[in-house]
């Protein structure tokens, strides 16, 4: 159960080794339940420079949870209950480019879906059907705001754009593979930012990520393949510069934004409120209760 001091205006997705703001301030934990089961573990909510913010691990605290299984449905819908309108996704990334290099840092602009198991990719999947522009994955005014406090806050070298390539994991990808995703014209390769990017689109949320390069993937001959152990060691030296990245975008973000990430839904909803059951309206009412509204009261039965 929440209460109106959880309120939060930005929420951060990234791993368990970015827990530690220090520059937080009036830090507590907050359990969500959400329509869509439990989130990936309990949301630490905190202040930075004026701006309520909330983290959640993706993998859980331990890291726990794989890819597949990350319930990307209530992470995003336990965020938005709190709030959020604004969500920084953090993640590591093999790089499909000999100028991407482990230790720099990319604010993708694309994305190419390769997943293909159990993940379940809108809110919408009774009663209702939505059909959200997606064009532009990121939002380009966070992901601009983003790589500026990037470039101001390390000494890494940040990427602008990039098309991340989102595969299914656990496991990593064949050489073959790699070479057909650089023949693509990919440019870094994970596991998380699917469905990720498609539900904040649906739940109306302004939505950019810090993609951490920690390896070559297994194309580049001179070097070896990718290993867990070696993306965690990279890992560990980039946190640092994803701190100080975020702690930098907090300081100067406008918690109010005003985009069309917004507002993404006034032309996507295409099943009429009379269409709809009443327990599925309630069960959607974060999501399109305003919009319902906005088409009056169903007409009497």
């Amino acid at each position: 159960m929440t209460t109106e001091s959880d309120a939060v205006e930005v929420g951060i997705i990234g791993g368990s080794g970015l827990y530690d703001l220090e520059a937080l301030t009036d830090v507590r934990e907050v359990r969500v339940v959400t329509p869509y089961g439990d989130p990936s573990d309990a949301l630490v909510v905190g202040s930075l420079g004026g701006i309520r913010v909330a983290f959640l691990p993706r993998h859980g605290r331990r890291h726990q949870i794989v890819p597949t299984n990350v319930p990307a449905r209530a992470n995003v819908y336990a965020l938005k209950s709190l709030g959020v309108r604004q969500l920084i996704s953090v993640s590591a990334v093999g790089s499909l480019r000999e100028e991407l290099r482990p230790g720099d840092l990319v604010t993708p602009d694309q994305v190419v879906d390769r997943t293909r198991n159990r993940r379940e990719t809108t809110f919408f999947d009774e009663d209702i059907v939505v059909h959200v522009p997606f064009g532009e994955p990121f939002c380009g005014r966070l992901r601009e705001l983003l790589g500026a406090a990037a470039r101001r806050a390390t000494d890494a070298v940040v990427h602008a754009s990039g098309t991340y390539c989102c595969m299914e994991g656990p496991q990593f990808s064949t050489r073959a593979e790699s070479e057909l995703y650089r023949s693509w014209g990919l440019d870094v390769i994970g596991m998380t930012a699917l469905p990720e990017a498609k539900l904040a689109r649906e739940a109306e949320l302004c939505y950019a990520g810090l993609a951490l390069v920690t390896d070559y993937d297994c194309w580049r001959a001179e070097t070896d393949d990718v290993s867990a152990s070696g993306v965690a060691e990279v890992m560990r030296r980039n946190s640092a510069a994803a701190k100080a990245s975020l702690v930098a975008l907090l300081e100067s973000l406008d918690p109010e934004p005003k985009c069309a990430c917004q507002n993404a839904l006034a032309t996507s909803v295409i099943t009429p409120l009379d269409a709809v059951p009443q327990a599925s309206r309630e069960r959607n009412r974060l999501l399109v209760g305003r919009h319902f509204a906005a088409q009056g009261p169903p007409p009497a039965a």
